[in-house]
């Protein structure tokens, strides 16, 4: 790694094909949101890839909140006898 590259990364300029995993097949990260992706041709990074608009896409944010602890069971009451 260069000190350029160190310094400002990489801007993946140089991409593959975009490949589209098999069904059956192990996905990558990057193809879990579309099936297909690209890798940087200089870095290896790897992004999902959209068909339809023909373009890198940024992988979604997960909106959803984590899930609530549960509560603590609470203990049972003693029947008197």
């Amino acid at each position: 790694m260069g000190i350029l590259d160190f310094l400002f990364g990489c801007w993946h300029r140089r991409c593959s094909f975009p490949i589209t995993v098999k069904p059956g097949e192990r996905r990558s990260p990057a193809a879990e949101l579309t099936g297909t992706y690209v890798v940087c041709l200089d870095c290896g990074r790897e992004f999902a890839y959209d068909w339809k608009k023909m373009k890198v896409i940024a992988r979604v944010p997960r909106s959803a909140p984590a899930p609530a602890a549960a509560e603590p069971a609470k203990p049972f009451a003693a029947k008197a006898a």
